[in-house]
């Protein structure tokens, strides 16, 4: 992989906490900095298109996030999100051929310490690198295929559906 292009979405990966009664904004996006900060042997652009808690996505962000995928030229695609609705906006791209989509997020802000940000997006450029071309979501450090997994809120984790 020569170039790797990232879209970005919001979510916790990228929210900016200012008080302890838990106000939030979504920031800027953080995978730019992280990457440039581990001196990532690759070229990359990040795209951000939304600023939004998963939550809060509707049809027509996913359709947005679908049409940025597709207009781009290159093979490789990384796309943070949400880890809310992570799971039907993944199975929303499984109709894109000709790329490699992971996607990505966080359980906790890459701000924080202690964020498992920095550790799920080194998984997804491993795997945007290595896998077939189709749609993934890499999570606690694990591939899974978007038809297979669910996220389990109890137990803030991804597991097999």
């Amino acid at each position: 992989m020569q170039h790797l292009t990232i879209v970005t979405t919001g979510g916790t990966i990228d929210k900016i906490y200012f008080d302890a009664k838990s106000n939030y904004e979504i920031g800027e996006p953080q995978i730019g900095e992280i990457l440039s900060q581990l001196n990532v042997a690759f070229s990359f652009d990040v795209i951000p298109i939304l600023r939004k808690d998963s939550l809060d996505l509707t049809a027509e962000d996913r359709a947005l996030i679908r049409a940025t995928i597709e207009a781009q030229p290159h093979k490789h695609v990384l796309v943070t999100h949400g880890t809310d609705t992570m799971v039907e906006t993944a199975r929303e791209l499984a109709a894109i051929r000709g790329k490699v989509i992971v996607l990505t997020g966080a359980l906790n802000p890459a701000r924080f310490q202690g964020s498992d940000a920095v550790f799920n997006i080194g998984g997804a450029v491993i795997a945007v690198q290595t896998l077939p071309q189709g749609v993934y979501i890499v999570m606690n450090g694990r591939v899974w295929d978007p038809a297979r997994v669910r996220k389990n809120r109890e137990a803030n984790r991804f597991e097999a559906a």
